[in-house]
């Protein structure tokens, strides 16, 4: 068991307007990899923002300062047994290639609701966008405009 130090945001990297359920995620981590899944023992996040704005929870959790092993996700590698990961639905252009910040206005309003809700029960934690923590565009906007903007 470690401290929780990290929430990272992460975008599912599909084009506007295309919906994921929980069971795609689960398919796309944990799906061994001879059957296009990774091959993951456990999804990447904790909760997912859905394009109206629901949030799903695929990885339950104590809701304490500490990740037990039980808690821990496939976000962010290197960093998954001390963080919680939360994801949006989108993250590309149509094209289905270029990043692009494509929450819709209840994603917004979910996510706001989410890290001011994650930040008053854990001040102490960092709340990073994915591409803080690797080299890749997700979650698609920056997170440290996004976090000033909410007052975090």
């Amino acid at each position: 068991m470690a401290r929780l130090e990290f929430l990272v945001i992460h975008c599912t990297a599909t084009p506007p307007g295309r919906e994921v359920s929980a069971d795609d995620i689960r398919r796309w981590h944990t799906a061994p990899v001879s059957k296009g899944g990774r091959g993951w023992k456990q999804v990447g996040y904790t909760d997912i923002i859905h394009l109206d704005g629901s949030v799903e929870r695929l990885v339950d959790n104590n809701e304490d300062n500490n990740v037990d092993p039980w808690e821990v996700t496939n976000g962010a590698k290197g960093y998954n047994s001390r963080s919680r990961h939360i994801v949006y639905v989108g993250g590309v252009a149509k094209d289905g290639k270029t990043a692009k910040d494509t929450r819709t206005d209840q994603q917004k309003e979910a996510l706001k609701a989410y890290v001011l809700d994650f930040h008053k029960k854990h001040p102490s934690v960092r709340i990073v966008g994915h591409n803080a923590l690797a080299g890749k565009d997700c979650p698609s906007f920056d997170v440290p405009a996004f976090l000033k903007q909410i007052g975090v």
